[in-house]
């Protein structure tokens, strides 16, 4: 595989080309684009992207999120400065084997630029895609201190450039795809090499281009958190359940609707919503027609698949598998309850968050960014056990860059070390 491209920096100055003047425009793609609904149009716009196009390979993708049960791309942009922009459709282009290794086999062969990559990168990782190296223009903005970091507001302050966002949240899995989505999904990746360099040369001008890159390294291993258990337990109005036979009806409720969107490939509050399953829970019902006409329990298929929620009543009703009140926790306990039990974990958390708040001041940069906050929490609360010779190890351990530890180590221009302000922290009075 060759060596990933990096992106260079054309523009003279990396500030904002838009300060000067209204944003202008941008209402359609610069450069051709191709949807793509077969494999032998596949092939051709991977040889002329490969071929024509030059430096890092700008990759978006749309989702019906909100729609479907799914998490899958319905649509997938490529573009190469130079080249055309591709817009394949995943369902139609993608569905031999042949067709996933021939894209897999290029887009691995180029870095790629994202805006906001952990949105993507899953349901691209579901298709075997997956960047040997990677430019996130969205965390790229936060290095460098942008106050609003959308890929609107940053295309229009590094390109002057305004762009439509108003398809953002339609139905992607539509077909055929109207055409002004198609315009709107092109754009997305027609500005990003432009983008891509201005950013650069921002961060280098910064001092902030190696951060960048550790930070751009480490997203390339991204993968979402595994899923928790008994996530009936996030349903909207859980807590508002004071038994367990009514735990019991939520759990059996939420696990149907579950398995029905699943199967009809529907994003399950479009069958019924949270507020339909904690209605029924608190209910007694005595027959399917008393659920029938409680107006509490409504949704798009509350009545079409009333013998479904019926059924899951009965069963939440008549079970002997009781769920607990509550999970036992695992884990540090919840910051908020610190002060009460843990006052001194509480008052380091204090003073890390201060002297990191003065950090991030110094460096223009969100302070989630310099260190991950359920880290930091981590850190505080178990202190006592790590010491402040192991608080490397342990923050390494967990997931934190070279830059941030060092960061985080102390120096003239950064003040004392983080282990020096921890073990500064005495009981409040």
């Amino acid at each position: 595989m060759s060596a990933p491209e990096t992106t260079h920096a054309t523009a003279s100055t990396p500030e904002s080309a838009s300060e000067a003047k209204p944003a202008t425009p941008l209402n359609s793609a610069r450069n051709p684009v191709v949807y793509v609904d077969s494999l032998e149009l596949l092939r051709s716009v991977v040889a002329e992207l490969d071929a024509k196009g030059s430096g890092p390979l700008a990759v978006d993708a749309e989702r019906a999120s909100g729609f479907r049960y799914s998490q899958a791309a319905y649509l997938i942009q490529l573009h190469r400065r130079g080249s055309l922009v591709a817009l394949i459709d995943p369902q139609a282009a993608l569905q031999e084997d042949a067709a996933k290794a021939e894209l897999r086999d290029f887009m691995a062969k180029h870095t790629w630029i994202l805006h906001a990559s952990t949105q993507d990168l899953p349901c691209l990782n579901e298709l075997g895609l997956e960047p040997p190296a990677l430019i996130d223009t969205e965390l790229g903005s936060r290095l460098v201190g942008l106050p609003r970091v959308g890929l609107g507001a940053v295309v229009e302050h590094y390109l002057g450039l305004k762009l439509a966002k108003e398809h953002s949240a339609v139905d992607w899995s539509t077909r055929p795809l109207n055409q002004d989505w198609l315009v709107y999904a092109a754009l997305d990746v027609d500005v990003l090499p432009d983008l891509a360099d201005r950013l650069i040369a921002h961060l280098q001008a910064n001092g902030k281009l190696e951060i960048a890159q550790q930070e751009f390294a480490h997203l390339v291993r991204f993968r979402p958190k595994e899923k928790k258990q008994d996530r009936w337990r996030g349903t909207t109005g859980a807590h508002d359940i004071k038994n367990q036979r009514g735990l019991a009806i939520m759990r059996e409720l939420w696990n149907a609707r579950e398995a029905l969107a699943q199967k009809l490939d529907v994003a399950p509050g479009r069958l019924i919503p949270d507020a339909s399953i904690s209605v029924a829970a608190k209910s007694t019902y005595r027959s399917k027609s008393e659920l029938i006409g409680d107006r509490g329990f409504h949704g798009r298929a509350s009545r079409t698949y009333i013998d479904t929620w019926w059924a899951a009543i009965q069963a939440g009703t008549n079970t002997n598998d009781l769920p607990p009140l509550k999970l036992p926790h695992t884990g540090i306990p919840n910051h908020r309850l610190w002060s009460s039990k843990w006052p001194l974990a509480a008052e380091r958390l204090k003073l890390a968050r201060e002297h990191m708040a003065k950090i991030a001041e110094r460096m223009q940069m969100p302070v989630e960014n310099l260190l991950t906050p359920d880290f930091l929490r981590q850190l505080c609360f178990s202190f006592d056990e790590i010491g402040t010779d192991a608080i490397e190890p342990f923050l390494r351990e967990l997931g934190a860059r070279d830059w941030q530890i060092a960061l985080l180590a102390g120096s003239e221009s950064t003040g004392p070390s983080l282990g020096s302000v921890l073990a500064s922290a005495t009981l409040p009075d």
